[in-house]
């Protein structure tokens, strides 16, 4: 495998991106990290995102020695604009444009833009996200011709190349966990069980067999289903 120099990974720590870490660390030099602070409903991630990427760099000492620094943004601001189940207490539900009351408009396309700036800043011009278009909640920033035109808007505004990588977009959450197995095996699927949050309701309470969260909202049903096919599969071999 081709080793490249640097890259800044979106990380919040959820499973995608504590994938998406163990990844970007079997390919890169050095790999920083940045989060963002938009006032969310599940800010608890926020809280895991330090041991999750503590405990996935011990996992491998190539791994330790490339993991470097990490930003937090403060877009709370994003908060305050959107009236979402992400951002207020409300009721997680389908809006009649056929988006789920989950999405926060514009929240990609923003991270990216401050991503990028960072990564400029850092001279890092290679961005990593966890965005996926195969299992996932009908997104439009999730999808690959959003995300390409985004990066060509960002290197013309900085007057510089920058591109995404996005090893999860085409690939299914039992896929997802199967990534996970090949780049770390059970020590790294632990990291992520035990570790890593995505409920959207920020509910870590009791542990199930895929990890914390209230086990209904679309994050933990897809997480969930991720999980029975992956140990189906792995059960099967």
């Amino acid at each position: 495998m081709n080793i490249g120099g640097k890259a800044l990974l979106l990380f919040s720590g959820g499973q995608d991106s504590a994938t998406c870490l163990a990844w970007a660390l079997s390919r890169y030099k050095m790999v920083e990290t940045v989060g963002f602070d938009y006032d969310q409903r599940h800010a608890i991630e926020l809280q895991c995102r330090d041991q999750v990427r503590d405990q996935i760099a011990a996992l491998n000492p190539e791994w330790e020695k490339r993991l470097g620094q990490d930003h937090i943004v403060d877009l709370s601001v994003l908060g305050e604009i959107s009236e979402t189940s992400l951002t207020r207490d409300v009721e997680i539900e389908m809006h009649e444009t056929g988006l789920p009351s989950t999405f926060v408009p514009g929240r990609n396309l923003i991270f990216l833009n401050f991503a990028a700036a960072i990564g400029y800043r850092r001279g890092i011009t290679t961005l990593i996200g966890g965005m996926c278009e195969a299992d996932f909640s009908g997104y439009p920033d999730c999808r690959q011709d959003t995300l390409d035109q985004t990066m060509r808007s960002i290197s013309m505004g900085m007057d510089k190349t920058f591109r995404l990588e996005t090893p999860l977009m085409h690939i299914s959450k039992a896929g997802a966990w199967n990534l996970a197995n090949e780049l770390g095996g059970q020590a790294l699927i632990e990291v992520i069980l035990e570790q890593t949050h995505t409920c959207y309701l920020g509910e870590r309470g009791e542990r199930q067999a895929w990890g914390y969260g209230c086990g209904h909202c679309p994050a933990c049903d897809l997480r969930a289903k991720g999980w029975e096919k992956f140990s189906a599969d792995q059960s099967n071999r």
